[in-house]
């Protein structure tokens, strides 16, 4: 009937005056419809009497060779149209909108069924949660984006040295995994932005959202493998790139912490300690057994799985203060590419809050507790004050409501909540190993002790090539004798080889400072490394 009706909707739309259509609205379009139909009526009428006392102008068939002309190919073509808008128009009127996007929503998916490529979505977030798969396709891609590519987007991530390179809006690269075919294109649709209420009236607070996502198109038949092998093997890309672009972080903790989320306890800074185990004025065979131990320990994650032990170690550096402590820390992180967590046990409140920091922190992270001895001295003397005091006299002073305790401190360490994490080291450090209690130091808190002395004659040879860039020297010898019976820390000689730019001037400097006598004491223990 439509392909009848429509010579006389076109002729019909002819007659109509502009003015008419000018009347009619889309919230009218009903009675544009029963008025059109009306004229339809009478027109074909009119052609039935036509047709009768006429043949067709043009017939197109296989004995004639003649073609429709312009005129009656455009005339056709706005008659479709008129009747497309038509059928729009009524269908928006009294169709309702769910049936219309089920109708929609079939069509496509019948369109769909045809094509022989699937499609999947990696949108940027999951709900209100970051999707880590999207982090990873954008580091999978990054190196991956081939040279004729017209647009990519460059940015300096904060608190990063590195460039980063992404995919602009709507580009498309092809990926080739296995002799499979994927085309990776990125999709960005921005919503209207909305006012924020609250906001002042005369200058509005405007919310923009943007939704990204990427498209993944392939052969339905590699579905299997795309979904199996393909997202593994971007998940293991991914990680190395990550590891090769992480810039290492100091977190301390915030002073606002208590009014944040669990993430915000922490405040992050640049870790750019320059210290490695190539430069650190150790005994050479100390510096040796250390590596190798964090070589084990880092290569050893199933068998801590198979054994039933949370994948951390401990280990204590005890010795003088100026000994390195915290240089062997730093050393330790950037050879293993761990951020560092300084953990202050004095300005946590009790041990629920110890709790949630260290579920807080992340994992490939170096745990780092200085002076522990001093930090629980401050529980100690706080609870033997308390204890002191007169019954009448503890409502008067002002103490915490909770306190962290020793027991809050080993569950930190080795109880249930040691094993929310992976790859961590705990550092503690003091200045008096025999102040701390012994149940701190027992195998699987303790793992590795660690004494850092004096210097000795292989560490200074090591600051004289750091410092000076002598490797011999004529007072070299009379020096390493001297610090055999000399106790000196390697802080204390990094200054004096610090003070002039004349070697002959610094060492002879060196030389009468070891001189000078310090002490009587017995010599120190030599330094070395125990396990537990």
């Amino acid at each position: 009937m439509l392909a009848t009706t429509t010579p006389f909707l076109d002729r019909t739309l002819r007659h109509i005056k502009p003015q008419t259509f000018a009347s009619f609205s889309l919230s009218k379009s009903s009675n544009l419809f029963h008025h059109l139909l009306h004229s339809v009526t009478v027109g074909k009428k009119q052609q039935q009497q036509m047709d009768t006392a006429r043949k067709p102008t043009i017939v197109f068939n296989a004995n004639n060779n003649q073609c429709p002309s312009a005129k009656l190919i455009f005339s056709a073509a706005a008659s479709v149209a008129a009747t497309a808008m038509l059928i729009r128009s009524v269908a928006k009127d009294f169709v309702p909108l769910e049936l219309r996007d089920y109708i929609f929503f079939k069509i496509k998916n019948l369109i769909l069924s045809f094509r022989s490529e699937i499609t999947l979505v990696i949108e940027e977030f999951d709900g209100l949660n970051e999707n880590l798969l999207y982090k990873a396709a954008e580091l999978y891609l990054e190196p991956t984006i081939p040279p004729h590519t017209k647009r990519i987007k460059l940015a300096l991530p904060k608190r990063q040295g590195k460039i980063s390179f992404s995919l602009e809006s709507n580009e498309e690269i092809v990926d080739n995994f296995n002799g499979v075919q994927v085309k990776w294109r990125l999709v960005s649709k921005n919503f209207p932005p909305k006012n924020i209420p609250g906001s002042d009236p005369y200058n509005p607070l405007l919310l923009t959202t943007e939704a990204r996502f990427f498209e993944l198109s392939f052969h339905k038949k590699h579905k299997e493998t795309i979904l199996n092998n393909y997202m593994q093997h971007i998940l293991e890309i991914s990680k190395e790139l990550e590891e090769k672009k992480k810039t290492l972080k100091l977190f301390t903790l915030k002073s606002d912490r208590y009014s944040g989320r669990i993430g915000d306890m922490w405040q992050a800074l640049n870790l750019d300690h320059p210290a490695t185990f190539q430069t650190l004025a150790m005994d050479s065979d100390l510096k040796r057994k250390i590596m190798l131990d964090l070589d084990r320990f880092m290569k050893r994650k199933e068998y801590y799985k198979r054994v039933g032990k949370a994948w951390k170690r401990g280990y204590l550096l005890f010795g003088p203060p100026g000994t390195g402590k915290s240089s062997l820390i730093a050393a330790m992180a950037n050879y293993l590419n761990f951020d560092v967590y300084d953990l202050e046990l004095t300005e946590i409140k009790g041990d629920s809050e110890l709790r949630k920091l260290l579920i807080s922190t992340g994992n490939k992270s170096i745990i780092v507790v200085e002076d522990i001895d001093c930090s629980l001295e401050f529980q100690d003397r706080l609870a033997q004050t308390l204890a002191m005091m007169p019954q009448g006299l503890h409502r008067h002073m002002q103490v915490p409501q909770q306190q962290m305790t020793l027991s809050g401190l080993l569950n930190f360490i080795d109880g249930l909540w040691s094993s929310c994490g992976d790859e961590r080291i705990i550092v503690f450090t003091t200045n008096h190993k025999d102040r701390l209690d012994p149940a701190l130091l027992r195998p699987g808190r303790i793992d590795v002790q660690i004494h850092m002395s004096y210097i000795t004659p292989c560490g200074f040879k090591m600051l004289a090539s750091n410092y000076l860039g002598i490797t011999e020297h004529p007072q070299l010898l009379e020096i390493e004798e001297l610090l055999k019976t000399t106790k000196v820390t390697p802080a204390e000689v990094g200054e004096l080889l610090m003070k002039d730019e004349g070697t002959e001037k610094v060492l002879q400097g060196l030389i009468h400072f070891l001189q000078t006598p310090l002490s009587d004491a017995a010599a120190e223990p030599q330094p070395g490394m125990s396990q537990q």
